[in-house]
């Protein structure tokens, strides 16, 4: 059995997440780069443990949403401002109709109320935040996807991932008659030179970064900028970067 040194632990821990490049070409005029560093499970055991933890986070959500439910039910109580529905109150009672139907059918009556005396303890400093951060965990996306859609003929859009599931992408499309020049520059960042793919853009001083947050390697970006030329134009045609 191999024991791993310091530095090789440090290394793995410090790391950056793997990016894997991935391209699609549906038609000949349509090509589309997405970089990502979502691990995409091709094992069964990997397959299964994927969508175990899918919904997992559905169920810890759902329950997040259980619980704060119950406090503010409770602090409702407290204050006097509602009355709590036992089952047997339910036919004539239209005050909290949907909640008795939870109560019977879903949760179980002596499960809620264990649940209300265990929120009643929790004053709402601790509470809220504690929530806020389960629900955080839940629609938080574990990874980051960055693509350059190429339209042959049109344009090119590039787009970015949000940090949650409930965020749209960040996108932006820039028509053919603006691209000035497609290219592969390299920078600084911190102490390490990183190179990136960036897009002249006619009429803007400063031009548009590709893959802006991962920053894939330099033999990604030059399949990518390869895949980009051949594509934006016509074969033949007399525009050209």
């Amino acid at each position: 059995m191999s024991i791993l040194s310091p530095y090789t632990l440090l290394r793995c821990v410090t790391s950056p997440p793997r990016r894997t490049l991935t391209v699609l070409q549906p038609t000949p005029s349509t090509t589309s780069f997405t970089v990502s560093t979502r691990t995409v499970p091709r094992t069964l055991p990997a397959l299964l443990l994927y969508y175990v933890f899918i919904i997992l986070r559905i169920l810890v959500g759902a329950l997040a949403i259980v619980v704060l439910w119950a406090k503010w039910r409770a602090h409702k109580e407290n204050a006097g401002e509602v009355k709590r529905v036992r089952s047997d109150e339910i036919e004539g009672t239209s005050e909290t109709a949907w909640e008795s139907l939870v109560l019977k059918w879903v949760i179980g009556e002596e499960l809620l109320e264990m649940l209300f005396r265990s929120v009643e303890r929790v004053d709402w400093m601790y509470f809220g935040p504690g929530v806020l951060g389960v629900m955080w965990w839940v629609v938080r996306r574990g990874y980051t996807e960055e693509s350059l859609l190429v339209l042959r003929g049109l344009g090119i859009q590039t787009s970015t991932s949000s940090s949650t599931y409930l965020q749209p992408p960040v996108t932006r499309f820039i028509p053919t008659t603006s691209i000035q020049d497609i290219f592969i520059h390299e920078a600084f960042k911190g102490s390490e030179v990183r190179f990136y793919l960036a897009i002249v853009v006619r009429g803007e001083e400063a031009v548009v970064v590709v893959f802006p947050h991962l920053l894939p390697r330099r033999h990604v970006l030059e399949e990518v900028w390869r895949g980009a030329r051949a594509c934006l134009y016509e074969p033949g045609s007399t525009t050209k970067l």
